[in-house]
């Protein structure tokens, strides 16, 4: 006998795909609903899967599906897998020139990116960016359609992901000037006890990060409004309605112009702003220039 170990054989390609769509939906019935299949077969599959490795992906929690640790590390590879797989399909079907496709936060789309679409596009020159704007920003790990994430402070590292910081950024509170006057805001944090307290789904621990990375105890709003997306929340700023908590990527303009004043200031956002791909790809020619061309631009002076 040699004393070799023989390869194990790799899991059905559907029990794959079913575990892959439970894991980033976090629901059998969801899944059911993407691959276009009954609510049985995706059981039937994650048994099959269970039964092939003999230790279980999922516990069981009240008739919910929760990833074990195991399990977590697995779909974390398996949707490395799909998403490599995704792009090279991609790149057969539509020949020789390149295409990325980016998630970009929605507001930082609007305000950073998009003016700088052109530029983008004449640097890269024979790579075409599909840019996918995400009102929630979600991390690569469970957006195999996507080849890279642009991440706020919203990044967490994970694993078998890189995350290539290319810009720091400062945060804060932001409203109307007649709104700063009225509210008494120059007199200090405390005035903010009378103010309506704007704030987004999409970025939901922007006030929390901001009270805690200034050094000041959070303050009860008189009114909170919670809108889906941080261009909503910031539109509402504009509009007179409240006091928003905006990156200042997304205002500069409005402070410049004096649509909106910045009361207490800003202060530096330490997760700055990251592209994240996967730690497979990091060699990737394309994504490589991707990369370099955000750290170039995002050093420049705004």
């Amino acid at each position: 006998m040699s004393g070799r170990i023989p390869p194990r054989r790799l899991p059905p390609l559907n029990a794959l795909r079913a575990f892959d769509a439970v894991a980033r939906c976090g629901s059998i019935l969801k899944a059911a609903d993407e691959l276009g299949v009954v609510r049985g077969a995706i059981r039937q599959q994650l048994t099959l899967l269970e039964a092939h490795f003999g230790v279980p992906l999922f516990d069981r929690e009240n008739g919910r599906l929760v990833l074990t640790a195991k399990g977590r590390a697995f779909a974390d590879s398996v949707g490395v897998a799909f998403g490599i797989l995704t792009r090279a399909s991609a790149e057969l079907s539509v020949g020789q020139r390149r295409s990325i496709r980016l998630g970009v936060p929605s507001a930082f789309a609007v305000w950073w990116l998009m003016p700088r679409l052109a530029a983008l596009q004449a640097a890269l020159q024979d790579i075409d960016i599909d840019i996918v704007p995400m009102a929630t920003v979600e991390p690569l790990a469970k957006r195999a359609d996507l080849e890279a994430v642009i991440m706020g402070g919203e990044y967490r590292p994970m694993r078998d992901i890189t995350a290539i910081r290319f810009m720091e950024d400062e945060f804060g509170p932001v409203t109307t000037p007649d709104i700063a006057d009225r509210l008494g805001l120059a007199s200090g944090v405390s005035a903010l006890a009378g103010a309506v307290g704007l704030a987004s789904r999409s970025a939901p621990s922007l006030w929390e990060d901001w009270f805690a990375e200034s050094g000041r105890a959070p303050i009860p709003f008189a009114v909170d409004r919670e809108f889906e997306d941080l261009l909503l929340a910031i539109g509402a700023a504009r509009s007179g309605l409240g006091v928003a908590i905006a990156p200042r990527t997304a205002i500069g303009e409005d402070i410049d112009h004096g649509t909106l004043v910045a009361p207490f200031g800003f202060i530096r956002r330490p997760a700055g702003y990251s592209l994240s791909i996967r730690s497979g790809d990091v060699k990737d020619p394309a994504l490589a220039r991707l990369a370099d061309w955000l750290s170039e631009t995002g050093a420049e002076p705004a």
